[in-house]
Order: C-alpha cells, then structure tokens, then sequence
C-alpha cells in the first residue's frame, strides 16, 4: 500500500512539475510572442520594431502587438516600419490613436519603406517622428469610396435586380441602381467628413495647421523627397537610421537588442493553444470606405 501512495505522490509531482513548465511556456510566449531574441534582454535595453505591411483591414494582430511592447520594460523605444497603400478607415484610426496613446511612455519613430501612402501615412504621422528614403512613395492624404454599376450588363443577359427596403437611402450605392443625385451627395457628404478626420490627424501628429495639411491633401502621392520639402516627413534614411534614433532618444548607449514582431503572422503558441481551446474569429471584412492608394491606378 506504502509503494502504491509512493507512486501516486511521484505521478502528482510529475504533474505538476509539467504543469509549471506549460504554464511558463505559455506565459512566456504571450509576453513575448514566443521571440527567442528576447532572452538576450539580459544583456541590455532594445528597441522594438514593430511591422505593418499590407493593406490594413483589421487592427487586432497590430494593436495585440503594441500592448506586448509596452509591457516589455526591456524595449525602450518603438519603430514602426510600414510598407502599406493603406486600408480601411476604423482600424488605421484604431492604430493611430493606440500609438498617440503609448508614445507618452516610449518614443515612437516611424520608418518608411517603399510605400506608406494613404493609410500608411496616416499611421506614421502619429509617431514622434518620420523617417524615408528619397524614393520612399507616400502621401496620398485622402478618402476613396468605389461603387460598381452593373444595370446596363443586367439588363443585357436579362436579369433585373429589386431592392426590398425600410428608408429611400437604404440602398445608396447598390449595384443595381443608378446612383441618384440624391445619393451621390450623401455619399460625398461621408467622404468628405472622413477626409476631415484624416486632416485633422496628420495636424495633430505632425504639429501642422490643418489649413497647411489640407493643401497637401488632395489625393497626390509624393516621393520621400518632395514629402520632406513639405513637411511631411522628418529625415531620410533607412531602418537602421529610424533603429538608431530610437534608441538615441531612449537613452539607450551601445548597440541596442532589436526585436522584431510579425502582427501578420500567426505565432506558434497561438497554433497550438487555438488548436486546443479554440480558434480566432475571423479577420473582419474589407471596409468599402478606405484611405488607400493603389498603384493599378495610375497605369
């Protein structure tokens, strides 16, 4: 009976031991995002880069990753690289106000690579300052709405479409319908507001009079060189230049630890513990209303 209590108190031990280990694992990974890199925290204050690549369509993965920075005491300061046309409205306003927000704790420095137009600026404004190459395209301060008409092409292969509706604007911009008079300022009205947030933005971020920002904003893009002629950006170089004067501006003396993050990228702990105890809503859908610049444009 003794050998028999012997090895249920080993069996336990083990359980438990097993259990610290996977609770510290898991801890771990979600402080860190499962980064070995951060080990070498040890050895010295870093700074943060976080990436913002692609079409911004939902807020969720940057600002999970802003929140892991902030709670790192070890990442002193904070690049935001950005390689994006833009995207929709509500998560790009989710990110800048996130960091105007984190930027009293940590100094934010933005750094452009080859596009951060549209909504790409509109974030990079909220930092303390901006970093490009001469190349770099940027700009684009403007809000975009795109509708497609499909009556005539109905009416070619003879399909007629019919709006069942509560109010004579529920279906503003249905692909069935001419857009009425009517319509057509309403939706202007919309975009024309929107296009005001985005201008009082960079005037905010950028410490410009609004009347100065509204010049510059009709939808033009600009090169990093003629964008720091106008104010739009503060200085050119690359991440390694917007990575030093971060750190420069932390305080921080040597060569900082850098760490990296991936907000579009699934990390393995969440592959594994989603396997287990569930999977993430999907990614909401694309927003029609956008601050987004598309290169198809001007071919």
């Amino acid at each position: 009976m003794a050998k028999k209590h012997t090895i249920l108190r080993g069996i336990g031990i083990l359980f438990v031991g097993m259990l610290a280990v996977f609770s510290g694992v898991f801890f771990y990974a979600y402080v860190t995002g499962g980064d070995p890199k951060v080990l070498s925290m040890f050895s010295g204050d870093g700074v943060g880069v976080l990436q913002i690549d692609g079409a911004i369509d939902d807020s969720r993965g940057v600002l999970d990753e802003l929140k892991r920075l902030k709670a790192m005491p070890w990442v002193r300061a904070i690049v935001v690289r950005i390689d994006s046309p833009g995207g929709a409205v509500a998560p790009t306003q989710e990110i800048f106000e996130e960091i105007q927000r984190l930027k009293k704790a940590k100094p934010f420095i933005a750094s452009m690579g080859g596009m951060a137009t549209s909504g790409g600026y509109y974030i990079a404004a909220a930092c303390d300052r901006i970093v490009a190459n001469p190349g770099t395209l940027t700009g684009s301060i403007g809000v975009i709405m795109q509708l497609t008409n499909v009556e005539e092409l109905m009416k070619k292969i003879g399909v007629k479409g019919v709006n069942v509706k509560s109010g004579p604007n529920k279906d503003i911009g249905s692909p069935f319908l001419p857009l009425s008079p009517e319509g057509r300022e309403i939706l202007q009205s919309l975009v024309d507001n929107v296009h005001s947030q985005f201008v009082a933005a960079v005037a905010k971020g950028r410490g410009m009079e609004e009347a100065r920002v509204r010049k510059l904003a009709d939808g033009r893009i600009y090169s990093g060189a003629q964008a720091k002629e106008l104010g739009l950006v503060d200085q050119f170089g690359t991440l390694e230049d917007a990575i030093e004067l971060a750190a420069k501006r932390a305080g921080i003396t040597g060569e900082p630890a850098i760490y990296f993050s991936h907000p579009e990228q699934e990390r393995w702990w969440e592959r594994v513990f989603m396997g287990v105890f569930g999977r993430r809503l999907p990614g909401a859908a694309h927003g029609w209303l956008r601050y987004e610049w598309s290169p198809s444009l001007l071919q």
